[in-house]
């Protein structure tokens, strides 16, 4: 049982956190993400996929719908934001001695635990 409600928590805690930062995207947009993804030698358009990772992936995960995939989805939209906003600075730290990438990297590492251990008993379908 108490397995069951650490998947509970694990999961919001990723979606309810990762939604923040995807509705602060739909407020105030993405020209930063445009920005760096041009810079970076890839199309436009590929930066609108952030309302994915961030938007939608999050929103499954806290249903528990399709939670494994939308898991995935959104440990690759972590990787691609490290690439792109810390890739030349990775080895860098913070001043508080902390990677300058240490966020991003939290929500990769935990929605590869949810894709790992599943959604659980309390997901719309439950694995």
């Amino acid at each position: 049982m108490m397995y069951e409600i650490t998947k509970l928590i694990l999961r919001l805690s990723v979606g309810i956190m990762m939604l923040f930062h995807g509705l602060h995207k739909i407020v105030h947009g993405i020209g930063s993400i445009k920005a760096m993804v041009v810079a970076a030698g890839f199309p436009e358009f590929l930066a609108y996929g952030v309302y994915v990772g961030e938007v939608v992936m999050p929103v499954l995960i806290i249903l528990g719908a399709y939670a494994r995939a939308a898991s995935l989805v959104l440990a690759l939209n972590m990787a691609t934001a490290i690439f792109l906003a810390y890739g030349k600075t990775l080895f860098s730290l913070t001043e508080h001695g902390a990677p300058v990438f240490e966020l991003p990297f939290l929500y990769l590492v935990m929605s590869l635990l949810i894709f790992v251990f599943g959604s659980g008993k309390y997901a719309l379908n439950s694995k």
